[in-house]
């Protein structure tokens, strides 16, 4: 408890704490995005029991591996080389999870552009019905790879471990509030539907990138991400506006 006041009483933390938290939600951004388009593919009646779900799994397993601090610092040191490279499980991780976010996007935008495609080479089997079990399965998946870039971000940004809880569970707060409303503006959107699966596209590159080395500054991304949200929204403005002029 006194160490608890005495973090409480410094002001460096509750800057630490403040920036933790903007960086957790900005994170997050990614994972609520995959979780929507995935959500939306269930019946209307599953929809909002799915996200929930896949919100919860990403809180429980960001708060596990808070308690596994230590072992989540080891998932950088390098377990091997390839011609000169040195890959470590962390860089691993993402690039497995990097190529699952293109292929799971590319299958999608495969899907939205020709919808009478056909079993294909992006369907694993003759019926590809969707689940909620597979969809809960897959939200999992990405939902560890999310979770494990937001830890080792958060522990490089503060040693404290109770403004790690709270930064965590403030950012999955704001997922949880955000994910129906979220959810209904893409499944109402088709065009934004598109933009959601080009941003996962973009997402799962830099996943693959990071796992080789090259730094991308994540400022970078979203402001990219900002600006093609900002254009569709005129977009989207223009058309509402050309339908009242037809009426």
């Amino acid at each position: 408890m006194d160490s608890l006041m005495t973090l409480a009483a410094d002001p460096a933390v509750w800057v630490a704490l403040g920036a933790l938290i903007a960086m957790e939600v900005v994170l997050g951004i990614d994972n609520l995005i995959f979780i929507s388009i995935l959500t939306n593919k269930l019946p209307e009646h599953q929809r909002s029991r799915g996200r929930r779900i896949g919100i919860g799994l990403a809180l429980i397993l960001r708060l596990g591996l808070l308690s596994t601090v230590a072992f989540i610092v080891q998932l950088t040191a390098p377990v091997f080389s390839v011609l000169g490279k040195a890959f470590s499980w962390r860089d691993i991780i993402l690039i497995a999870g990097g190529l699952f976010l293109v292929w799971k996007a590319t299958k999608e935008i495969h899907h939205k552009v020709d919808p009478d495609h056909g079993p294909d080479m992006f369907d694993g089997s003759a019926a590809a019905a969707v689940t909620f079990g597979g969809v809960i399965f897959q939200i999992l998946l990405l939902d560890l790879v999310f979770s494990i870039d937001s830890i080792i971000t958060a522990v490089g940004m503060t040693e404290h471990i109770p403004v790690m809880v709270i930064a965590v569970v403030v950012a999955v707060a704001v997922m949880l509030l955000a994910a129906d409303p979220l959810a209904r503006f893409i499944d109402k959107n088709p065009t934004i539907v598109m933009l959601a699966l080009g941003f996962l596209l973009m997402i799962g590159g830099t996943l693959i990138g990071e796992g080789f080395g090259a730094h991308i500054p994540k400022g970078y991304i979203y402001a990219a991400m900002a600006f093609s949200a900002l254009i569709e929204g005129l977009n989207m403005m223009s058309r509402r506006a050309s339908r009242k002029q037809g009426e």
